[in-house]
């Protein structure tokens, strides 16, 4: 319920947080639930992992999110770091080299 929270909080601060980003969302939760009952160990992942997997949904759906706010003039999208998840997840802007956010601190 934490990736949840954080991930929907990035997802209505970046103005995304529509009915159908939500139900991506939701998605991502349950599978990630699921993966994490076969791993408990892998619980410091899952933020991580939730926030990926909605951003690739959104990319194949609507396009790349969430956008660069340490850039001006930006069109390129943040990535998540530790790529593959892992303890305090964040926001970072590979172009420039620097964390944007933790996960659930985008727009504050």
């Amino acid at each position: 319920m934490t990736a949840r929270a954080l991930v929907l909080h990035d997802l209505e601060s970046t103005g995304v947080a529509d009915p159908d980003t939500v139900s991506l969302l939701e998605e991502s939760v349950a599978q990630r639930g699921w993966w994490l009952e076969q791993w408990p160990e892998g619980r410091d992942f899952v933020v991580g992992l939730v926030a990926q997997d909605v951003q690739d949904a959104l990319l194949e759906k609507s396009g790349r999110w969430p956008i660069c706010t340490a850039c001006e003039d930006s069109t390129h999208a943040l990535y998540v770091d530790p790529d593959l998840g892992g303890p305090d997840p964040t926001w970072v802007c590979e172009e420039a080299g620097v964390v944007v956010a933790p996960i659930g601190a985008l727009g504050g």
